[in-house]
This record gives C-alpha cells, sequence and structure tokens, in this order.
C-alpha cells in the first residue's frame, strides 16, 4: 500500500469512528433529553407499568379532589375527578411522549404542545393528540394508593 493509500484508508476509518461515536452521543441524548422539538428538553418518561410493585404512591390526602399529581419516576399521573374517586394514566402524552405537568379543573395538561386529557378517564379534550392516555392500574387502601 502506497503512502496516500494507507492516508486515504485511515481517513475514512478515522470517519467512520467519528460517525458512529456521534450517532451514539446523539441517540443517548435524544433517551435522556427528550427530543429537540420539546421545550425545556422535556425529561424522557417511562410507560405506565403493566403491573404494580406494591410501592405506596401517595397518601388519598395527597392527590387534590378536580386535580391529581404526577408520579415521573413510575411514569403514571393519578387524578381524583370526584371525592373519593381515584383514576391512574399513563403520564406520556400520546401526541409526541413529553410528560404531562399539570392537573386541575378536572384536565390534565401536556406542557410541550397543549394538549389536555380529561381526569376521569384519560380521553381527549384538545389536540393536537388524538389519542387518550392509557389507563394504568392502582389500588386504594384505606389511604394508601399504590401501583397495582
Amino acid at each position: 500500500m502506497t503512502s496516500s493509500q494507507e492516508s486515504l484508508h485511515t481517513f475514512d476509518r478515522r470517519t467512520v469512528v467519528t460517525a458512529v461515536g456521534a450517532a451514539g452521543i446523539a441517540a443517548v441524548t435524544l433517551t435522556a433529553c427528550g427530543s429537540s422539538d420539546k421545550p425545556g428538553g422535556s425529561e424522557a418518561v417511562k410507560p405506565a407499568p403493566a403491573g404494580g410493585n406494591g410501592d405506596a404512591l401517595a397518601k388519598t390526602a395527597d392527590i387534590p379532589q378536580g386535580g391529581g399529581k404526577v408520579f415521573a419516576d413510575q411514569g403514571v399521573v393519578v387524578t381524583q375527578p370526584s371525592a373519593g374517586q381515584f383514576k391512574a394514566f399513563s403520564s406520556k402524552c400520546t401526541h409526541q411522549g413529553c410528560a404531562v405537568s399539570k392537573i386541575s379543573d378536572g384536565t390534565i395538561t401536556c406542557p410541550c404542545h397543549g394538549s389536555q386529557f380529561d381526569a376521569s378517564d384519560g380521553s381527549v379534550k384538545k389536540g393536537p393528540a388524538t389519542e387518550p392516555l392509557a389507563a394504568a392500574a392502582i389500588k386504594v387502601e384505606g389511604d394508601s394508593i399504590t401501583l397495582g
């Protein structure tokens, strides 16, 4: 191999290694921070778990009537649409996967593009989302709410 061929071969390998490294960094960044079209680099949201592990999420008194609370680590939002009635949904917006962040007056709101969902059944109240939030299983025993 001549020195010009060897130089060309090294350059090609370096280019490939650099491209693979950049792709890896991009994948990690998107996974950790969400896609670049999400304001403030919304954190990635885990899907609602299929089954619970029995760990307490909250006390019933922690969930306001007509409102709710987002549990980011578990990927769920728990609401209390009416006194003593508790519901749970995935906290992942069905539009582009941002985490919902606000629950008030019976409405769950996604901060990224303004989708709104009904706190009693997860249905879409206002788009751009077109699909409801996925239901999540919870158990209410006494004053404790657990994933179930």
